[in-house]
């Protein structure tokens, strides 16, 4: 029996620039950090007593005989791509729900890859769970989704993240004293918005409009470095980040109207009376998340003001998926 772990993801900046559409072209760079929230995935042989082969539950059950029967696109893609042959039987858990903007569609991939070539008895680098986990989602899928989840999901940490126009991907931790980051993870609320979304028809309209929003894209990649800086400048506010946050948001907003509504207009501005300096819908948008930046001291301010949402409390984690328990 193999037990994975596969964290979710907050993305800063850059969100947009992941996708092939446009990294391939111009470049793309991702600031993220991988939370307290986690995808556990519990996988063994299914002995050969059933009248069926595969045993899958998540928010449902599935019983088949054959993997072209399983409903659950990557885990029907994962077994394929891996060329399972014995029985499988699979458990999903979670900490938040599904659609919600935090990566856990490509956490539930990275870590079904990682938890199948265990059981097979093999080891796995984080950066080739990362590459595979793209490969299923974009090609074997369909799927309109990004690049920076499933890196994020694999390695963990805060990361700068690099996409290359050749496909090349390289993570680099950032490196700030060890106080700041905790200040920063200080300044950081998030809430469940009680919207949920599917992320990659969000993202389909979004990648159809790249070509027109070459511009946007390229001041939110440049706002990455800036949101660099200001974390290793320690003579600069941590609030310069959350500002940040909030000129990154605005433009983010402006690529597709599918991004925002109404009611997540409402709820951000609600957060900025309330003291946030800044934030962001978490994910492609349309729901899910939304994170804001407020000062430590103001903290319990906005969590009041927003009492109608879900606060989900975090810290960062820096293990990326691994496996928790392996017995044969």
């Amino acid at each position: 029996m193999i037990i994975t772990r596969t964290p979710l993801r907050i993305s800063f900046f850059g969100g947009g620039t992941d996708y092939p559409v446009y990294y391939r072209e111009h470049g793309g760079k991702v600031l993220s950090t991988t939370i307290s929230k986690y995808n556990y995935l519990t996988i063994r042989e299914l002995p050969p007593f059933f009248d069926h082969k595969y045993r899958i539950r998540y928010y449902k059950s599935e019983y088949t005989s054959s993997i072209d029967d399983i409903q659950h696109p990557s885990v029907k893609a994962c077994l394929q791509f891996l060329k399972i042959e014995n029985g499988i039987e699979l458990v999903h858990t979670g900490d938040v729900p599904a659609m919600s903007g935090v990566g856990s569609s490509s956490a539930f991939t990275v870590g079904l890859l990682h938890s199948l070539y265990a059981l097979s008895g093999q080891f796995v680098t984080k950066r080739k769970l990362a590459y595979e986990a793209i490969e299923i989602e974009q090609k074997i899928i369909g799927e309109h989704v990004g690049s920076q989840d499933q890196v994020a999901a694999a390695f963990g940490g805060f990361n700068l993240v690099e996409f290359f126009k050749d496909n090349r991907i390289v993570v680099q931790p950032i490196t700030i004293p060890q106080n700041r980051q905790k200040n920063l993870e200080d300044s950081l609320v998030l809430f469940f918005t009680g919207i949920s979304r599917t992320a990659s028809e969000v993202a389909k309209t979004q990648i159809k409009e790249t070509p027109e929003k070459i511009k946007e894209l390229g001041q939110m990649k440049e706002m990455v470095e800036q949101a660099i800086e200001i974390l290793h400048d320690t003579g600069t506010s941590l609030d310069e980040f959350g500002k940040l946050l909030n000129e990154s948001w605005k433009i983010k907003r402006s690529i597709t109207e599918k991004i925002s509504n109404s009611k997540i207009d409402l709820i951000y501005e609600r957060g900025l009376e309330a003291g946030a300096l800044g934030g962001k819908l978490l994910g492609a948008g349309g729901g899910g998340f939304i994170l804001f930046y407020v000062s430590p001291s103001k903290k319990n301010l906005l969590i009041n003001q927003l009492s109608d949402l879900l606060h989900v409390p975090f810290h960062f984690e820096s293990m990326g998926s691994h496996i928790v328990h392996y017995s044969q």
